[in-house]
């Protein structure tokens, strides 16, 4: 058996340690969003992604790059699109100048949803992340998480 480079290790252990804090998390805002309005964090993810280009003059977000924004494949976009536009929330559409482009946008019904989820996402997302600070092998990448100032 050949022998593991400790460099390698450590990188493994910090990739384990970042997908249980990922995990930990997701799994907690799930049960919040689910419980109080009927959304997973998919969902909102989409219709948070759709409401930063909702009403730009650049124009809306075609399916393809609504798949890569919210890191699934074509056809789980496609499913949850279907979903979420069987609700109400969103909307899809034919591009006026390639009638082979499917745009996708939020209907005011899904940014009343959203609006109205948010806060839940934001209290459960705190609420994770206090407790994952309390393990000793999460802390620094709490730490991490709390300091990063990433544009929307």
């Amino acid at each position: 058996m050949a022998e593991t480079e400790p460099s390698y290790t450590w990188l493994a252990q910090g990739w384990s340690a970042f997908s249980l804090l990922h995990g930990r998390i997701e799994a907690d805002i799930e049960r919040a969003l689910e419980r109080a309005h009927g959304l997973s964090v998919r969902e909102f993810s989409l219709l948070e992604v759709l409401s930063r280009q909702h009403g730009d003059v650049r124009g809306h977000l075609q399916m393809k790059q609504v798949a890569e924004a919210i890191i699934l494949s074509q056809s789980a976009t496609t499913r949850l699109v279907s979903r979420l536009e069987g609700r109400g929330l969103l909307r899809r559409y034919l591009c006026d100048t390639d009638r082979r482009g499917i745009y996708t946008d939020v209907t005011d019904a899904g940014l009343a949803l959203l609006a109205a989820a948010r806060p839940t996402h934001d209290t459960a997302l705190r609420a994770a992340l206090d407790q994952a600070a309390t393990d000793p092998t999460l802390t620094s990448l709490v730490r991490t998480v709390e300091e990063l100032r990433v544009p929307a």
